[in-house]
């Protein structure tokens, strides 16, 4: 109790940017379910099947992948503010322009269509999680960083609990276009409020000297990065970071982890609903429990990590931990394959959900272990390394489903990606403490 006083009488302008994080990253999560929630309406309109849409859904993953870098050097020479910010009212114009797909002939320019709009919001859209993470390393200190970025990280869950129930009600009751223009609406609300509240420690208008006192003798880089140093970040650093087995193990872990991020976001609709042959209303309901069950679990494995740390154990023991506890419980989704009661699948998804909450700390670690120079390059490397997953498992499910008729090999291949994020975090990351990069080239 002695540590939460202080952090108190520094003020909370901080946890007002966590909840802006919060809220971001759930609209964006829910704008990526959107294409699943709207897979029906698609089928009908254009007869767009599970294979079909994971082409457009893979154009998407493309598109994120690939901007992960640039992303993250505009973050580190821009800053978080306005780059975050601009991608927000970007993104939430495209997904608007996704709902007039409905007024097109025919079902190729229909294909085309979607397809180049999923590319452009993939673009769009990968500055978010990057800046979530230059934005906790600058706002919260060291003991507080596992419990920030596991609330921000655990929008996914929430995401699903509220976003995915609410657009298959909209499909259901209106159609297919107003998920569309509904969660444009909510992003375009969202980036007037994120130029409102969100700023760097040093100019936020409403932030307590005392406060920028208390986290940056608490660990947060709260001071921007030199210009020079920012523009450098290009191959140079790159390299050293994928040459540093600490973070390559950890963006191993991050690809196996997303891997099941991805699955639970984008799959679990369309595994209950063509599998299990739910109706889209019903599983969307029931889709939130799991959910539920995941943002438990993700709050919990970062208070968990905290508590570790404070109670005197080291950085690497407090954040492997929950991760590798974590993994382990979510290996359980495989047992779907094994049981016919819906009740018994529910069950399993809500503690494979919990499983992968609680280890889905891969952001406190790139919080604690990013180099101060390059923030939001770290990220972004990080990210396009993680979400290169969606890629794979988008041809994955529409390969396996379409050959076999069912998702019994998705779900281990899915488990599987589990078990392979125990080994990267045991065998390769290694002690976890932050990188410290060559600031000069070799001479030539």
């Amino acid at each position: 109790m002695s540590h939460d006083k202080p952090a108190l009488r520094a003020g909370r302008i901080r946890y007002l940017i966590l909840c802006m994080l919060f809220l971001a990253s759930s609209v964006n999560y829910a704008d990526r379910s959107a294409l699943s929630a709207a897979q029906n309406g698609l089928s009908k309109r254009f007869a767009i099947d599970p294979e079909t849409l994971s082409l457009v859904i893979a154009a998407w993953g493309w598109a994120y992948v690939l901007a992960q870098i640039p992303s993250g050097r505009l973050l580190d020479r821009f800053g978080a503010r306005r780059v975050y910010g601009l991608s927000i009212l970007l993104w939430s114009l495209l997904i608007l322009l996704h709902g007039f797909v409905s007024f097109l002939p025919n079902a190729g320019l229909a294909f085309l269509t979607l397809i180049a709009l999923s590319f452009l919001v993939g673009l769009a859209e990968a500055p978010a999680f990057p800046g979530n993470g230059r934005l906790v390393a600058t706002w919260f200190p060291t003991r507080e960083r596992g419990t920030a970025s596991a609330i921000f990280n655990s929008s996914q869950y929430f995401a699903t609990v509220l976003f995915v129930p609410l657009m298959g009600y909209v499909a259901q009751t209106f159609s297919w276009p107003w998920v569309f223009w509904t969660m444009g609406a909510f992003g375009l609300l969202l980036t007037a409020l994120w130029f409102k509240t969100v700023y760097g420690p040093r100019n936020h208008p409403w932030v307590r000297p005392t406060e920028i006192t208390y986290i940056q003798q608490g660990g947060a880089l709260i001071d921007p990065v030199p210009r020079q140093s920012a523009a450098r970040s290009g191959w140079f650093y790159t390299r050293q970071l994928l040459t540093n087995r600490m973070l390559l193990g950890v963006y191993i872990g991050q690809y196996c982890i997303t891997t099941l991020t991805y699955f639970f976001v984008q799959w679990v609709l369309p595994y209950l609903v063509n599998e299990r042959r739910m109706s889209l209303l019903n599983a969307g309901f029931i889709a939130a429990l799991p959910a539920l069950c995941g943002f438990a679990g993700g709050v919990l494995g970062g208070i968990l990590s905290d508590f570790l740390l404070r109670r005197g154990f080291s950085l690497t023991t407090s954040r492997k931990t929950p991760i590798i506890l974590g993994m382990i419980a979510a290996t359980a989704i495989v047992a779907c394959n094994y049981v016919d009661s819906d009740g018994f699948i529910v069950a399993i998804l809500c503690f494979a959900f919990f499983g992968k909450g609680l280890g889905a700390l891969g952001w406190t670690v790139v919080s604690d272990t990013s180099p101060k120079e390059v923030l939001g390059l770290c990220g972004g490397i990080f990210n396009m390394i993680g979400n290169s997953s969606q890629i794979t498992l988008a041809y994955v499910v529409g390969s396996l489903v379409k050959g076999t008729g069912n998702f019994h090999l998705v779900l281990l291949f899915v488990a599987a990606h589990a078990l392979l994020a125990i080994i990267a975090y045991t065998f390769i990351v290694g002690p976890i403490k932050r990188v410290e990069l060559n600031a000069n080239p070799a001479p030539q």
